[in-house]
């Protein structure tokens, strides 16, 4: 039981340590060995088809870790830092839908299941993954599960993944004028490139 606790409590700090530094509070977030991959440049974008404009922005400011010994993750994305073809289109999503001042960050933190197997398989050929974790957008959270697949390339960690999001889900409203014009799920797609965090990493404040 004591070992129990013991290993709950490692995970919770690492969690925690791991948020303060998506949130760039914590520059030497720990690096033990070659199992840490981590990136400040990950892209996300999405995309919405409409009978009146199709929806479609880009974001290349994603923070992500994955620790590939524990399967652990997480990202966090920077709501402002979408890019619009059309500024207008830029504005509405900042103001009406998503509330940036109020909610500047949409986060991720979850779980690769079956890591172990995973990280076994992973030197040798791209590997199918299930993540299971928390996403928190516009001040909601919710438990999700995300298909997708890693692969290690030139030392470096590609991460890919894309899945749909509900806006209804997150509390985000949009005006009746055009709801019913808009669908009612986005498509997001994942890419991330994470370096090896090597351990000399650890010592930088």
């Amino acid at each position: 039981m004591t070992g129990f606790l013991r290993s709950a409590g490692r995970r919770q700090l690492w969690l925690l340590g791991l948020l303060l530094w998506l949130g760039g509070l914590a520059g030497p977030l720990a690096a033990r060995g070659q199992t840490r991959y981590l990136t400040k440049t990950g892209v996300i974008s999405f995309f919405s088809a409409s009978i009146m404009e199709d929806i479609e922005a880009r974001n290349n400011k994603v923070a992500a870790v994955v620790d590939l010994t524990t399967g652990q993750l997480a990202f966090a994305v920077p709501v402002r830092e979408f890019q619009f073809k059309r500024t207008l289109m830029q504005e509405h999503f900042n103001e009406n839908y998503m509330e940036s001042e109020k909610y500047p960050k949409a986060t991720f933190t979850g779980q690769i299941v079956n890591a172990a197997q995973v990280a076994k398989l992973l030197p040798t050929a791209v590997q199918n993954v299930e993540v299971e974790g928390q996403m928190t957008m516009h001040g909601v959270s919710r438990k999700v599960a995300v298909s997708g697949t890693l692969q290690q390339r030139d030392g470096q960690l590609v991460v890919f993944a894309y899945f749909n999001i509900a806006p209804a889900d997150y509390a985000i409203d949009i005006p009746l004028l055009v709801r019913e014009h808009i669908a009612k799920s986005v498509s997001v797609r994942v890419n991330l490139t994470c370096d090896a965090v090597a351990p000399a990493a650890v010592a930088q404040p």
